[in-house]
């Protein structure tokens, strides 16, 4: 029962996001350039959930922007349930304690996420390949995740072993054993 409470909060959650990413971090963007929030979210989940869970949320998540958004169904799919799956593989070879391997985490996550969607954009939609402003773009965004992942840890942090305790019982110990 606390599962389904828990997913239909982190559902609800997940809405808010897409309401932020869609009107308010319109108004406050850098550059042009807004965070991707979704990834920080994926990332949590995974990191917290498990790694199934967090690449279910990553694919559903994918899928409906690009419903909404997307010129090509599939993109956003695979890049956010990749993000969700490799968060289970980092769950168990870091610590989630450290705020600095999350914000580590969240760079290489926000990385990845948009190399392989600029990849596959690429190679699906024939999109120019315009390498200076994809770095510029990417280094705005990664900056931007690391300054909204320092702003809410406190809170993903509190969240999140919640939740973790609900998915995976308390078995802090016989981890590292």
């Amino acid at each position: 029962m606390k599962k389904l409470v828990i997913n239909i909060v982190l559902i609800l959650v997940a809405l808010i996001i897409y309401y932020l990413q869609s009107n308010f971090f319109t108004w406050f963007n850098i550059a042009g350039v807004m965070p991707n929030l979704f990834v920080i979210f994926v990332l949590f989940v995974g990191l917290f959930a498990s790694r199934t869970v967090g690449t279910i949320y990553g694919v559903a998540i994918g899928l409906f922007l690009d419903l909404l958004l997307g010129l090509q169904i599939g993109i956003n799919a695979v890049t956010l349930g990749l993000v969700g799956f490799l968060a289970g593989v980092f769950d168990k070879n870091f610590s989630k304690d450290s705020r600095m391997t999350i914000m580590i985490m969240v760079l290489g996550s926000t990385f990845l996420t948009e190399a392989l969607n600029y990849l596959l954009n690429y190679m699906f939609l024939s999109i120019n390949v315009e390498i200076v402003n994809f770095i510029i773009i990417l280094v705005i965004e990664i900056v931007y995740n690391l300054i909204l992942t320092i702003i809410l840890y406190p809170l993903i942090q509190k969240t999140g072993y919640y939740i973790e305790n609900e998915y995976k019982g308390n078995k802090i110990l016989t981890r590292y054993f």
